[in-house]
């Protein structure tokens, strides 16, 4: 049965609501996938985040049978209106920890993507994920969600220059 975007969500978010039922606050090990994005001006596309305030990469957790490259696509297009496909792998990073406003903690095993845009567009207004988006340069980037965030940043940025 394939579920409509709203139905998924709902899904999802029901899922980690369970979940949070069952453990609390307790510290989870999710995984996510990102993307990066850059335009003409070699800036990386980042969504200030409606949950912690902080700039990060589009991109989220994965659903039940859904792969990497899977999530990145959809995530993107979730968090950012833009539609993607993937250009290559850049790497799976597992260190550091978030806690979220309302006490949450996860570890995420992110897999981050080079990505190229192949539709939509960047959203020009807030969504229940996403306060605003914008370009930044790799050298002067704004407030991050975390460790990992930066790490990703960083070696997207290597990435690039090869």
């Amino acid at each position: 049965m394939d579920l409509s975007y709203e139905e998924s969500c709902d899904s999802m978010a029901n899922y980690i609501q369970e979940i949070r039922a069952l453990v609390g606050h307790k510290p989870l090990l999710l995984n996510t996938a990102a993307g990066i994005l850059v335009n003409d001006q070699q800036q990386v596309l980042l969504n200030l985040r409606t949950d912690t305030h902080d700039w990060s990469l589009p991109g989220g957790y994965l659903e039940y049978g859904e792969t990497f490259a899977e999530a990145c696509v959809r995530e993107y297009r979730e968090d950012s209106g833009v539609d993607v496909e993937i250009v290559a792998p850049i790497g799976l990073f597992d260190r550091g920890e978030t806690v979220y406003p309302n006490g949450d903690v996860t570890q995420t095993i992110s897999r981050l993507f080079l990505v190229r845009a192949v539709g939509g567009h960047v959203l020009d207004e807030a969504t229940d994920e996403t306060v605003r988006l914008d370009y930044f340069d790799f050298d002067n980037l704004p407030p991050l969600m975390n460790q990992q965030t930066a790490d990703m940043l960083a070696a997207a940025a290597e990435f690039i220059k090869k």
